[in-house]
């Protein structure tokens, strides 16, 4: 990333405050926020083919955006996974994602198991910038998500300056239903972060950015990760997607393999007859006669 880009972007947003604390679950919405390009998903109509974009919610402290690129897999923002005090990490089991999630209602609503962040990605560094590109989070959901109206995303290549991208995502005054902006522009391509014109607001962290074919199918090339302003103009950064996806990708498959061995691995339950003649857990002989 070339010297005068980044003197002139300033973080007005730092990332791990696009999170915020959330109505909980069943509070009424607020009003949506209609303006600019902004187009509110209130209804079944309006949100058809959005219906894999949930809402995260995250120890009943904060709300991200996240999207299925899998039954049972949720791309967001790594740094969702963070508490933006106290850089605390959540812990899987604190997050909730909300499929469709629209007026107290989702399609469906299903815990996370796992939660991986990017290796790279660092709270605490210094070029907030450059923590853009690896601001990417992988979550693997207790259970499938097999809904007829649900259908993951696919991942393709970030596009190039100047094409067209569409944002959804929830935001402050719209905890409770999504937006769509389908009217973005790439501003600039740097380092793998994308400069984007789409209008973004603390809620929409980890919202996908997608491609849209001319036959409507929408692809996830990016995640929304800040909000910034450059030369006076309020943009949204994207991460990179594909390299840090298959790294994350990797890491999973890793972990799911480590918790498999450890349960193989585990000693086997030796059961012996107590002197009442009913069987007991502790030591004892390692074989037992009938």
């Amino acid at each position: 990333m070339g010297t005068r880009f980044r003197t002139a972007i300033i973080l007005i947003l730092a990332s791990a405050l696009l999170s915020l604390p959330g109505p909980s679950v069943g509070q009424q919405a607020a009003p949506a926020d209609a303006s600019g390009d902004l187009k509110p998903l209130l209804t079944g109509n309006d949100s058809r083919g959005w219906e894999a974009v949930g809402r995260l919610n995250i120890a009943n402290q904060a709300f991200c955006t996240g999207a299925l690129i899998a039954p049972d897999l949720v791309l967001t923002a790594a740094h969702c996974l963070f508490d933006a005090d106290s850089g605390r990490r959540y812990r899987a089991r604190d997050i909730v994602f909300l499929a469709g999630w629209r007026n107290g209602r989702a399609t469906a609503r299903v815990g996370v198991a796992r939660a991986i962040a990017h290796p790279d990605f660092h709270l605490e560094q210094p070029d907030r910038v450059t923590r853009v590109g690896d601001d990417l989070a992988l979550l693997k959901l207790r259970a499938p998500i097999r809904k007829s109206s649900v259908h993951p995303y696919a991942t393709v290549a970030q596009p190039r300056k100047g094409a067209r991208v569409a944002v959804v995502s929830y935001g402050r005054h719209r905890a409770n239903s999504p937006a769509l902006e389908d009217n973005c522009k790439i501003l600039a391509r740097r380092s793998g972060t994308l400069v984007m014109s789409c209008q973004v607001e603390f809620g929409s962290s980890g919202a996908p950015v997608f491609s849209i074919d001319a036959d409507g199918t929408a692809r996830i090339v990016s995640v929304v990760s800040a909000k910034a302003e450059i030369n006076g103009r309020e943009v949204a950064l994207g991460t990179r997607l594909i390299a840090p996806l298959n790294d994350l990708m990797a890491l999973l498959a890793q972990s799911e393999a480590s918790a498999v061995a450890s349960q193989t691995q585990a000693p086997a339950r030796v059961l012996r007859l107590d002197s009442g003649g009913g069987l007991s857990t502790s030591g004892g002989a390692k074989f037992v006669r009938p």
